[in-house]
């Protein structure tokens, strides 16, 4: 739907008929069927049937990119140019085509994880198509990002998950429990409502890092159990402060264009170009609002442009002195 609303011609396929038929009359397919010809395959099944899927499409010619939420085995399996692995930070408790809107990813994260083989002009052009979508693309690897969403994402849903397992127990024995459930933990607890099916392919993928994220939880839990118990305050009000200033330090949108400003980056002749810059901004924590490839018109070469606020330039433009990177920075409003 948002891309059909950004112009884009789109052919969906699913295994189940009935879902591409809907997905016709919801707006969010021109045609039913694989398309040879297609630009852009976005792939967007349980995280085991990626890899073989993503190299069916790559044999068309095509950028092909996937939505999945592990992402390091399959980078790792889908080693080609034209693959950049995704990951939409959208998801709801709604899922199914029905729970499918097209501004459904304005202001959220969207993840790339770019290597040391992806083509910078495919990369670039999946950039622009995300960003147009409305959504903020972060670039890390892969491995990072699977033991950052780990903590942000799959070991909150166990958590949900098992809350909402212990309230329903209680349930049983206390009519009234789940009755008095009140805002905090119905928001705590509100993806615990997402489709199951998808969870035993992302924990058995993401085994590792989800395991090792569980343990630091039950750890910090066993600290707070004892401050409770043992009725410290300080501590407890330590921990409460802190939290809640994590909390409402949450990175916002996009500043507006008079606070942005450009980086001209000379593209170096060796691999990897467009991943280590991409991932050295994540790393400094500087978005990228938007880049672009810029081909010299003599051949040969060309400019990574990119677009960042101005209030973290300077930070940038060290991040890359550092990496021997040469740039030029402008603001918006002097182009």
């Amino acid at each position: 739907m948002a891309l059909r609303a950004q112009g884009w011609f789109v052919s969906g396929v699913d295994t189940i008929e009935a879902s591409c038929s809907r997905g016709v009359e919801l707006g969010a397919f021109d045609a039913i069927g694989p398309d040879p010809s297609a630009d852009i395959t976005f792939v967007c099944t349980p995280v085991l049937s990626v890899s073989k899927l993503a190299w069916e499409a790559l044999a068309n010619g095509g950028i092909v990119t996937d939505i999945a939420s592990v992402k390091a085995p399959i980078v790792a399996d889908v080693d080609h140019p034209r693959f950049i692995g995704g990951h939409p930070m959208a998801g709801s408790e709604q899922d199914g085509i029905e729970g499918s809107h097209a501004t459904m990813f304005q202001g959220r994260t969207w993840v790339l994880t770019p290597t040391a083989s992806t083509d910078s002009q495919a990369f670039a052009t999946l950039y622009a198509l995300i960003s147009a979508m409305g959504a903020q693309v972060v670039s890390v690897p892969p491995e990072r990002h699977d033991e950052l969403v780990a903590v942000v994402s799959h070991v909150p849903h166990l958590t949900a998950s098992t809350l909402m397992g212990v309230a329903a127990d209680g349930a049983e024995e206390h009519a009234a429990l789940l009755r008095l459930a009140a805002g905090g933990f119905r928001d705590m607890t509100r993806i615990a409502a997402g489709h199951p099916a998808i969870w035993m392919d992302i924990c058995s993928a993401n085994r590792v890092a989800i395991v090792s994220v569980l343990d630091r939880l039950i750890g910090e839990l066993s600290a707070v159990r004892s401050i409770v118990d043992n009725e410290d305050r300080p501590a407890l009000l330590r921990r409460l402060e802190r939290a809640r200033v994590a909390r409402l330090n949450l990175p916002v949108g996009a500043p507006p264009p008079t606070e942005l400003v450009e980086f001209r980056i000379p593209i170096p002749d060796r691999p990897g170009f467009i991943a280590e810059i991409s991932t050295l901004a994540s790393e400094l924590g500087v978005n990228i609002y938007d880049i672009e490839i810029s081909h010299s018109m003599e051949g040969g070469g060309g400019v990574l442009v990119a677009i960042v606020a101005a209030s973290v330039s300077d930070l940038l433009r060290g991040g890359l002195v550092a990496r021997g990177f040469r740039s030029s920075v402008a603001r918006l409003e002097s182009k």
